[in-house]
């Protein structure tokens, strides 16, 4: 890849962090490294396993046991601007081909660290890494910077029947 774009994966509806482990998975069987940086997240989900099958993937949290649905703490914070400076090192390096920084939009929506440190982030990647920011609520300048855009919307979900998340699906 001679130039690698930012793509958003946005919106309501399911789907977003599961799009981008599917190009996750297609970028490591064309022999691409691929670096995924978990924002808000900490707890265990399915996909952590992938690393013992899948070659040239790491995945690495940067959230607490829980996810955050009210007022954030100073520990989630704390992990979250740790880990946007750690992905700022691992875009700048461009060691890995495919960079996803899943539930971004969210970390930014409870502002655990600006807007403007994302853009001067993903400002400094390697121009051939290719970069995928999830989570709802994207902020207008996260898409105006990018090259691609999906809104996930929601038409049903069965979650509003009562399902909860269930092991190798949602979690």
């Amino acid at each position: 890849m001679d130039n690698g774009y930012i793509h958003v994966y946005t919106g309501n509806g399911k789907g977003k962090t599961t799009a981008a482990l599917g190009l996750a998975l297609r970028a490591i069987c064309a022999g691409k490294k691929v670096f995924i940086g978990q924002f808000i997240k900490g707890m265990e989900y399915s996909e952590l396993k992938s690393v013992d099958y899948l070659p040239n993937l790491v995945i690495e949290q940067f959230g607490r046991d829980c996810f955050i649905y009210k007022a954030p703490k100073e520990e989630d914070i704390r992990l979250a601007k740790a880990g946007l400076n750690k992905c700022k090192v691992i875009l700048k390096e461009g060691n890995f081909d495919v960079v996803i920084l899943d539930e971004l939009n969210i970390a930014l929506y409870y502002n655990l660290f600006t807007v403007e440190k994302v853009l001067e982030t993903i400002k400094g990647k390697a121009s051939h890494v290719e970069v995928i920011i999830t989570g709802r609520y994207a902020d207008e300048r996260i898409i105006q910077i990018a090259d691609l855009v999906t809104d996930m919307v929601e038409i049903k979900h069965y979650y509003n029947k009562g399902v909860v998340a269930r092991k190798g699906i949602e979690i």
